[in-house]
């Protein structure tokens, strides 16, 4: 038996699972957070899928890599990772991390509320956790700035036709848009057909339209697609959506990261107020708040500082092992068909 001396802490943010990487990982090289994850990326991904992929994660396996910040306004930083790679911001993560870094020292427990800068790929967020008696409550966290990138697009989609979205950035791009376009009945069709025209509208717009980042090109890409349930946002009840990100993941939670985007996309369009608080959920039904703080512009681009908050919880510790003859050592990703891996 192979100790691998890589030891995790286990939470969930709405329902969202976050591994936390306490122990084993190699210190990246790098000079700013990007390198250090394009470093993680090229050198250390055998870790991403033992830790991401089965038989030790799943299919909808969330992480995050402690690494030394870069930027010296940030009191710690992190790398965000997935069954299928690495993210650029991760809302439900920070959240959790909230919590994680006062428990464990890295940031100075204070009352009634603990401040501080978490240095992340997209760039620095301020984060806030209530602490009340010594008890760790909620977290929140004021995003990087949010925009709306473009607006009524349409591509085609095979079985559905003309599809019109919105793509939104809040630190990382998603489209948006109203079940309706999909062909969908949010309430009542199953989540597998859903996936499926998610993910092919995702693999749509990265055909058809190029998404170029204003503060770094590593973050030019699409990330998720987010279906809602109506169009728009109202704060007299919950704005329900499901978010499907990276290859396919549906995030249990409402996914702070869209949720900012979301909420850019909504002031962008002068439907919402500053100021005003709006509940989000996800798939789990255990909401996020959010509302946007001030407006903002940076490199050329408006858009809004958002904030997001909720509460994070512990599920689990672990330390990894392998045995040198497991033949799914560095893990497996779920077959696309069948006989994939078998022998005739």
């Amino acid at each position: 038996m192979s100790d691998l001396g890589i030891t995790v802490t286990d939470m969930h943010t709405a329902g969202e699972p976050v591994r936390i990487v306490t122990g084993g990982y190699p210190d990246l090289s790098g000079n700013t957070i990007l390198e250090k994850r394009r470093n993680a990326e090229k050198h250390y991904d055998h870790i991403r899928r033992l830790l991401m992929l089965e038989p030790r994660g799943h299919k909808d396996m969330y992480g995050v890599i402690p690494v030394e910040p870069c930027d010296p306004r940030a009191d710690i930083a992190v790398l965000f990772m997935h069954y299928s790679g690495y993210s650029t911001m991760c809302g439900h993560a920070t959240i959790a991390i909230g919590r994680w870094a006062l428990e464990t020292g890295q940031v100075a427990m204070t009352e009634p509320e603990t401040r501080f800068t978490l240095e992340c790929p997209c760039g620095l967020i301020e984060v806030t956790t209530k602490v009340d008696g010594g008890v760790i409550g909620t977290s929140s966290f004021k995003s990087v700035r949010g925009y709306a990138h473009c607006l009524n697009q349409e591509v085609h989609v095979q079985g559905v036709g003309k599809v019109q979205f919105d793509i939104a950035y809040g630190g990382a791009y998603y489209a948006f848009l109203p079940a309706t376009n999909l062909g969908l009945d949010f309430a009542n069709d199953g989540l597998e057909t859903v996936k499926v025209r998610a993910v092919a509208l995702k693999s749509a717009i990265r055909a058809a339209i190029d998404i170029e980042s204003p503060d770094d090109q590593d973050l030019g890409f699409l990330y998720g697609v987010i279906i809602t349930e109506t169009e728009g946002v109202t704060s007299d009840r919950n704005n329900n959506h499901l978010c499907f990100f990276a290859d396919g993941q549906l995030d249990r939670s409402p996914t702070g990261s869209g949720v900012t985007a979301r909420l850019a996309l909504e002031h962008h369009k002068g439907t919402i107020q500053l100021q005003q608080s709006y509940v989000f959920s996800g798939i789990s039904g255990v909401p996020f708040e959010g509302s946007v703080d001030y407006a903002t512009s940076q490199n050329e681009v408006g858009g809004i500082i958002a904030r997001i908050e909720g509460r994070a919880y512990h599920s689990g510790t672990s330390t990894f092992q392998v045995e040198e003859d497991d033949p799914l050592k560095i893990g497996f990703l779920e077959p696309q068909k069948s006989n994939q891996y078998w022998s005739n």
